[in-house]
Order: C-alpha cells, then structure tokens, then sequence
C-alpha cells in the first residue's frame, strides 16, 4: 500500500538535492506533489521527466522569504488538488563556516530571511489548510547544526531556532491533529555542498564529520522525511530526527 496514498504536500527547495528526492519519493508513495524553488528553471526541468515517467507532481516558483509567493502556492495547490495534508520546509542556505566577528549584518539578515522567516510565512500559511484537512503534518528541515556548535554563527543559529520553531506549533498544534518534526542531517550530498567538496581539504573534514567517513545521498534524507510525514509516525511530534551517521555521537 501506498504511504501517502491521495495526501497533497508542498514541498520547498525542491529544485534539486534533499527536496527533489523528497518529492520523487512521495509521489511514488501516492502523494500529490507540488514541488517549489526560487530556481523554477531547474525545478521545471526534471519535474516534466518525472511527470513523463507518471509521478504526480507540479511545480512551481517560491521565494521562501515571500508571503505574496506563499499565498499564491496556497492557493493554486488547493485549486489543483483541493486540499493540503503534508508541508515539508526544504528550502535553506549555507555560508559557510562564518564566524561571529567575521558575520556581516548583510550575512545574518539574508541567513535568518531563508533558513527562518521562510519556514514560519510558510507554517503560518499553511497550517489553516492543514487544519482543514482534519489532520496534517509538517517536517522542518534543520541541520546537525542547530544540535551542536561549530558550524558558522548565523547557520546554527538560524537552524537552532527552526529545531525550536518545530516544538513550539508540535504543542501549539497537537489540539488540531497537526504534527510538527524535524529533521537534523548532517553532511549531505547537493548542489548547496558539491561545490565545497571540490576542495580536497573541505572534501575530507565533511566526510570525516561522520563515524561512516562519508556523507548521506539526499534519498537517506528523504526516507526520513516520508516517515514522519506518514501515519506510521502518528504519534510522534515535536522531535528532532537525526540523520547524520553518527556525526554527533563524537
């Protein structure tokens, strides 16, 4: 049986890595995709394969830090599919290993715009459909850096805060039959880290991050997501799923 069977989800950052994975993955569950990215060149390109290949899935543009870009992918999912069940919060940028006194104030604005502000317009958007719905799930997608330090200040910062966002609507929400969760990878393979894997020295510290001396293929993100966006994690809410083979553990 499908997992997410007849379940409409919207999913950002979608233009490739852990979002295009994701949105593969459910529809080849059964969901009804809507799959968004500033990048819709991109998005669009691989979105007209799966399509030909019967996965049902759309897209379209999304500027996280937009609520005029949000209202119109509220609106347009539900006129195309007539409900939303399933928001998965995507859509983030890394810097770098930024320091503090080294972080701009141009750095920090445009790090907490995308990696915070973005998935709030986009919970507080959303959720009424959610709640619509009659049930609903969200999955935030955070980082290893929200969990532990070391990782440029305006980064964890911004990812602490969507690991607290998560908790707050999990308790906030739980009235609604809404379930809120997280999930904290650690180095993952995409667009946003191939480019910092060119440097040998960078190559080698993100793989040695893990116990397992390599980083996750976006699917691994992806399983994870499909879990907690599913029935089967009913009772889970409110928790940070870590998927970063064994890098905190150290």
């Amino acid at each position: 049986m499908k997992r997410l069977k007849d379940k409409v989800v919207i999913i950002t950052g979608a233009a490739g890595g852990m979002g295009a994975a994701e949105a593969k993955l459910f529809a080849q569950e059964g969901a009804k995709v809507m799959a968004t990215d500033n990048n819709v060149e991109l998005l669009k390109e691989w979105v007209l394969t799966a399509q030909l290949e019967g996965l049902n899935i759309s897209y379209l543009k999304l500027d996280v830090t937009s609520q005029l870009d949000w209202d119109q992918v509220a609106v347009k999912t539900v006129e195309l599919f007539g409900k939303i069940d399933i928001l998965i919060n995507n859509a983030g940028i890394y810097p770098g290993f930024v320091n503090c006194e080294s972080t701009t104030m141009e750095l920090w604005n445009k790090v907490m715009a995308t990696n915070i502000t973005g998935p709030f317009i986009g919970c507080k958007t959303i959720i009424p459909f959610l709640r619509n719905s009659g049930s609903g799930a969200i999955v935030n997608i955070a980082s290893i850096a929200g969990l532990v330090g070391g990782n440029g200040t305006a980064y964890s910062s911004s990812k602490g805060a969507l690991c607290l966002l998560s908790k707050d609507l999990a308790v906030e929400l739980a009235k609604d039959n809404i379930r809120v969760n997280t999930i904290c990878p650690g180095g993952v393979l995409t667009p946003m880290t191939e480019a910092l894997l060119k440097s040998p020295e960078m190559s080698d510290m993100i793989k040695n991050m893990s116990p397992q001396g390599r980083i996750a293929d976006p699917i691994e993100i992806a399983w994870g997501a499909l879990y907690l966006a599913s029935d089967e994690a009913s009772f889970v809410t409110g928790t940070e799923l870590v998927i970063d083979g064994g890098s905190v553990c150290r």
